[in-house]
């Protein structure tokens, strides 16, 4: 039976990789961050049978003593500050964490692997943010960073270490560049997850409006649940490399709010929609939108959930959620968590 380590287990990403390799009958060991963590619930609720392990990105022999109880076959390196509107307020936070979080985690699996990582298979979670002011569209795994916050640049110290140490000390190490990724397990501080409970809460009458930064913004949204699988299959090929995951298609926030809107039965959505200063970003990231011909070339990957059944499944799921606590406690509850309808939407087997 396979192992694997999931760094960032209790996060979006972390619990579709976790079902995604506990269905191809891998032993999951996934790393959670406190004691009496409240995600943990979540995490044994969704992948039962995941062994958690205490573990954070800020503390090297946390991260020892979890590689030397999980050894790991492969290791997912998930965990990070991952709101880029937080990094500019937590800026030293996220550098520690989303950037010297990786080195600490290839340093745990030299030290526990006795400088031996021949058996190791390591993915590294990058990012679009690192391509940030974009020399050339659609980006590829050519195209030279400009990260354009805290966190991009963070994620681009960690790709770059990543690479270091598949040079350095032959680690089969892989950098996944994802772009933008949702579901309805997103937080519901991203703008997507902000919508699409903001929409469900309009349409029953529980919310108001919503205010946004840049509706101008456009971005290539997935859905998670596809892009763990090309997680996966990275680590599975003969040879270690980095790919471009995303769609290919960018869409703005306008789009989105249409689409979501839309789904509830609202057409003009303007009178719902409030502009915020406080939602722009100190150095925006205009147009991001990525080219998987690789990972499609190579990895036999590709998206299967489309933009606008993305948006409906999100929105479906909030009003479900908002529904369900409105018949329990007679109103909404603001850190409503979703979970059910997502469970129709994991990974490929």
């Amino acid at each position: 039976m396979p192992r694997a380590l999931i760094t960032g287990i209790t996060g979006q990403d972390g619990l579709y990789l976790g079902e995604l390799l506990v269905g191809r009958g891998y032993e999951v060991f996934g790393l959670v961050r406190g004691q009496s963590n409240p995600k943990v619930a979540t995490v044994e609720r969704l992948v039962p049978g995941v062994v958690l392990l205490e573990g954070d990105l800020t503390d090297l022999p946390s991260l020892i003593g979890a590689v030397e109880i999980s050894q790991p076959d492969e290791v997912y390196n998930l965990g990070a500050i991952s709101f880029v509107g937080l990094s500019w307020k937590q800026a030293e936070l996220t550098g520690e964490t989303t950037g010297m979080g990786v080195l600490r985690v290839l340093e745990a699996l030299r030290i526990a692997g006795g400088n031996d990582l021949s058996r190791v298979r390591f993915y590294q979670a990058s990012s679009s943010e690192m391509f940030g002011k974009v020399r050339e569209t659609p980006q590829r795994e050519t195209t030279p960073f400009h990260p354009r916050s805290p966190y991009g640049v963070a994620k681009t110290f960690g790709h770059y270490l990543t690479v270091n140490y598949r040079e350095s000390y032959g680690l089969f190490a892989c950098s996944g560049m994802l772009f933008n990724h949702e579901s309805p397990r997103r937080g519901i501080e991203f703008v997507t997850r902000k919508i699409s409970r903001a929409v469900a809460r309009i349409s029953l009458g529980l919310q108001d409006s919503v205010s946004l930064g840049n509706l101008e913004s456009r971005r290539d949204w997935g859905f998670a649940g596809d892009y763990v699988d090309a997680m996966w299959r990275m680590l599975q090929q003969d040879t270690p490399d980095d790919f471009v995951v995303a769609t290919g298609e960018t869409h703005s926030i306008r789009e989105l709010l249409d689409v979501a809107f839309a789904r509830v039965g609202i057409e003009d959505w303007s009178g719902y929609v409030r502009s915020d200063p406080r939602f722009f970003r100190p150095a925006e990231v205009d147009v991001l939108v990525g080219d998987a011909s690789k990972a499609r070339e190579v990895l036999g990957w590709k998206p299967r959930v489309g933009f606008h059944e993305l948006v409906e499944m999100m929105v479906d799921a909030d009003l479900a959620a908002e529904r369900a606590e409105v018949s329990h406690t007679g109103s909404a509850h603001p850190d409503t968590v979703v979970g059910g309808l997502e469970r129709n939407w994991t990974a490929a087997p």
